[in-house]
């Protein structure tokens, strides 16, 4: 894949309509502070377009950007973040159960676990939630360069277990500092693209 132009073409708020949009769509999931406006930026060759923050839980919106007029990229609301209110977090809860029932374009959806932890039983809800929609995630380990070579088989193992994974269940390790696993990511987004409407 190619990024030639990228724009943040929508934003979607607690009580906005979700688009319904001209082009696939490919979502990204996870905790706050998993790394993924980090992630965001790496696929698109940006440095900063997806606002990576110093204080985890800022994404309150739907962010959708336009990759090369041909696909959205969307990024979903950080969940999981302690120091918001139950309330807020509800909405957000909300707000990501509805756009993953109501999107018209979804083809894929990626959720983000940090390589270095167990996930969270938030993680394990999200997991479910997505099956439960329709669809088989793939599944991003982030922050592989801050762990050793030697944990790594035993940290994408431990991964599976929590999460109980479906044996068809892709897991990527990524980083967004080498771009290791951007390579495999691409690889899926040319496979939707080269899907026939």
């Amino acid at each position: 894949m190619i990024i030639k132009n990228v724009s943040l073409e929508t934003v979607c708020g607690i009580t906005s309509k979700i688009p319904q949009s001209r082009y696939p769509e490919v979502a990204f999931a996870g905790k706050s502070n998993v790394g993924k406006s980090s992630l965001i930026n790496a696929l698109m060759n940006r440095k900063a377009l997806a606002r990576t923050s110093a204080q985890p839980g800022k994404t309150q919106t739907i962010n959708y950007y336009n990759i090369n007029d041909s696909i959205y990229f969307v990024d979903l609301p950080g969940y999981g973040y302690a120091k918001i209110s139950a309330d807020v977090r509800a909405k957000w809860g909300k707000m990501i159960e509805n756009y993953l029932n109501r999107s018209n374009q979804l083809k894929q959806v990626f959720l983000l676990v940090d390589i270095r932890h167990a996930p969270s039983e938030n993680d394990r809800i999200m997991y479910r939630w997505i099956r439960e929609s329709g669809y088989s995630p793939v599944l991003i380990a982030t922050k592989l360069d801050k762990i050793n070579r030697s944990q790594i088989q035993k940290q994408l193992k431990l991964i599976r277990t929590t999460l109980e994974t479906e044996k068809d269940t892709v897991l990527i390790p990524f980083s967004a500092v080498t771009k290791q696993g951007r390579d495999e990511i691409y690889e899926i987004l040319d496979g939707i693209l080269e899907e026939k409407p």
